[in-house]
Parts: structure tokens; C-alpha cells; sequence
């Protein structure tokens, strides 16, 4: 069963501001390259993508429960070292 995407109004206000197409909040959710564990409990899902010529990092910062994903923020960056733990 796929869980119920949600998008708080300040991370969808967020989101907007930092030009993330919502395609890439649901597609880093539901396909990520990788899972890491965020600050209270939270999950951080993470997917690469080329923005431009440059290859960027999109974080989506959510609360997971049994059905469903509240993302709280999310935000593309060019610091993949920072965030990718490699395989």
C-alpha cells in the first residue's frame, strides 16, 4: 500500500520559493536513493537530479507514520558529501 503524501502549508510555501517541482517531492518519497534518519524521528528521503549542468541533492524532511508522510521541508543542494553516505 502506498502511504498518503501530505505537504504542510509553510513546506509547500518553502518548496515554491525554492522552485522544487512537486514531481520531485513525490518521486524522492516514493523512489529514493537513499533513507537517512533526521533530527526528532524525523526521515529524510534523498534523490539526485540535474538542475541546469549541476547535479543536486533533493532532501524531502518528513514524518512517517503508518499510512502516511507529513514532509515538513525540502530543499535541493550541491553538497552531496555532506549528505550521501555511500553504499
Amino acid at each position: 500500500m502506498k502511504k498518503r503524501i501530505e505537504i504542510i502549508p509553510l513546506a509547500l510555501k518553502k518548496i515554491a520559493q525554492r522552485k522544487v517541482p512537486l514531481s520531485w517531492i513525490k518521486e524522492t518519497i516514493n523512489s529514493p536513493d537513499q533513507i537517512a534518519r533526521g533530527y526528532m524521528d524525523r526521515v529524510v528521503r534523498q534523490r539526485k537530479y540535474i538542475v541546469g549542468d549541476k547535479e543536486m541533492l533533493l532532501r524531502v524532511v518528513a514524518e512517517e507514520n503508518e499510512d502516511s508522510f507529513i514532509v515538513i521541508t525540502a530543499y535541493l543542494t550541491s553538497r552531496m558529501e555532506r549528505y550521501r553516505r555511500e553504499k
